[in-house]
């Protein structure tokens, strides 16, 4: 159950964080769904990455085609080519038809440089992705824009000692007794912590914003939700309807 906490008065409004752009309205992870994020007001997208057969940086929730395509198979085992032939749209809406599976680097290039972007590691491939990612993130200034989060807390301690200037977050759907102290375990600096949005509370984002740390929750669809996470003074929520989201804001 979401802790139940005090309203707090003075918070500042947090950010709004399109989840897979703005999935709730558009496919998942498409550019198309991006696209519709940026339009209604995100300030920073989520998205999540696996590496292809032939290397490339593969924008798609889960290791295989099957769910958010017209395709099927394992995107490891997939040369890009191949990927790029599967409709990513008809799926959610034949309005959508024809959308492409992205590489990364078509989101960077898509979203307005003021736009930042949350890249999400699935699948390290065996650590096979670490290179390929932080050789990308080091061109054009795409460091300054991003922060790189994962479940696997070991893979964001490699990324974090190969490139110290990488900001990394923690995502978790624990519920941890200090969610800072836990971040403090890594003994590398932390930009933010990603919880279920279910399991952080007023003190728990005092405590993580007294050290310094971002407190973006996932993923959060429903006005209660929103209120709730406002009160308790996250600095940002992940949500599939970004638009909804920035409207209510607004109105708070």
């Amino acid at each position: 159950m979401p802790r139940e906490i005090e309203p707090n008065i003075h918070a500042s409004s947090p950010i709004v964080i399109g989840h897979r752009g703005a999935a709730g309205e558009a496919p998942e992870n498409t550019l198309a769904s991006f696209m519709l994020a940026a339009e209604q007001g995100s300030h920073m997208v989520e998205l999540d990455i696996h590496l292809s057969e032939d290397g490339k940086l593969i924008v798609c929730h889960d290791d295989t085609l099957d769910r958010t395509t017209d395709s099927s198979g394992a995107i490891r085992l997939l040369h890009s080519a191949t990927i790029r032939e599967a409709d990513a749209g008809s799926w959610f809406s034949p309005a959508f038809a024809g959308e492409k599976v992205p590489f990364l680097e078509e989101v960077y290039d898509l979203l307005p440089q003021h736009i930042e972007i949350n890249v999400e590691v699935k699948d390290s491939a065996g650590s096979l992705l670490d290179q390929v990612l932080l050789d990308y993130l080091r061109g054009e200034s795409r460091l300054e824009r991003t922060v790189v989060s994962s479940f696997d807390h070991k893979l964001l301690l490699r990324l974090k000692q190969a490139e110290p200037e990488l900001r990394i977050g923690l995502l978790y759907a624990a519920d941890l007794i200090h969610h800072a102290s836990y971040a403090a375990l890594l003994e590398t600096e932390v930009w933010s912590l990603h919880p279920h949005h279910g399991l952080i509370g007023a003190q728990d984002a005092e405590d993580a914003l007294a050290a310094g740390l971002q407190v973006y929750p996932y993923t959060a669809n429903h006005p209660a939700e929103w209120d709730r996470l406002v009160a308790a003074g996250v600095t940002g929520i992940i949500t599939d309807f970004p638009g909804l989201l920035k409207e209510h804001l607004n109105r708070l």
